[in-house]
């Protein structure tokens, strides 16, 4: 069953197409990893499909549903989430609050005045737990290492109990041990049932996470197949994966 589907979709930046027409299918609980060089689109490709950046031309059609124009704000309604490779969150609030704001639903404004209950606070917890950061639970968003903002703005991502979820380089700048959560995360998401679209440099997380791998270049379709068979093809590991 198709999760999410993209027909056509272009995007030009000057005279630089960095999307080409490009048609893409995700399989519903599967993650799919969507590999190629620096430049290659793939970023460019998320931020279309999350709506930061209006396409040029194109469609998507989401849990078959056809959206022609679709804005971010809107995202969550069809059940998609996102993380950036630059990490974004509310800097001046605490690691909590910033787990809190998701878990509401009601906005940053009315989250930080509002007496959180029981259930809110519990989910939280478990969240942060989960991501090593329950005892940074009162420091500020900004005090935090890179790695830890990273593994904050996945724990955010996770509170959304989004129905797809795109992770954009969530690995880069981890250390070994929260590169094992993260895959722990992953893992669990895809075994329930989410749908996962992941931008990743590693081959060996490719190869241990990925369902399905698609590769792009220039904005282009390349190659798509099992992670084993296209990360064996002779054209891609030398044009793509750069060995």
């Amino acid at each position: 069953m198709i999760a999410l589907e993209v027909k056509k979709m272009k995007k030009n930046f000057g005279g630089v197409k960095a999307v080409d027409g490009l048609s893409l299918k995700f399989e519903k609980g599967q993650i799919t990893s969507l590999i190629g060089p620096n430049g290659a689109g793939k970023s460019t490709m998320v931020n279309l499909m999350t709506a930061m950046y209006p396409p040029d031309a194109g469609k998507m059609i989401v849990h078959g549903v056809t959206l022609e124009k679709w804005k971010s704000y809107n995202m969550p309604t069809y059940g998609v989430t996102r993380t950036f490779q630059d990490v974004r969150l509310f800097e001046q609030m605490s690691v909590l609050d910033n787990v809190l704001v998701v878990l509401t639903e009601r906005g940053v404004f009315r989250s930080l005045f509002e007496t959180h209950g029981e259930l809110h606070l519990k989910q939280a917890e478990e969240i942060l737990k989960r991501v090593d950061l329950w005892k940074k639970r009162d420091e500020k968003a900004e005090d935090l290492s890179y790695g830890q903002r990273k593994l904050l703005e996945i724990g955010r991502a996770v509170a959304m109990d989004a129905d797809i979820y795109f992770f954009d380089e969530p690995f880069a700048g981890l250390f070994k041990e929260m590169v094992k959560t993260v895959v722990s995360i992953l893992h669990e998401l895809k075994n329930n049932g989410k749908t996962i679209l992941l931008i990743e440099h590693n081959m060996d997380l490719i190869r241990e996470l990925s369902d399905h791998v698609i590769v792009v270049d220039a904005g282009k379709f390349f190659a798509e197949g099992e992670a084993s068979d296209v990360l064996a093809r002779k054209d891609v590991v030398e044009a793509y994966l750069g060995e």
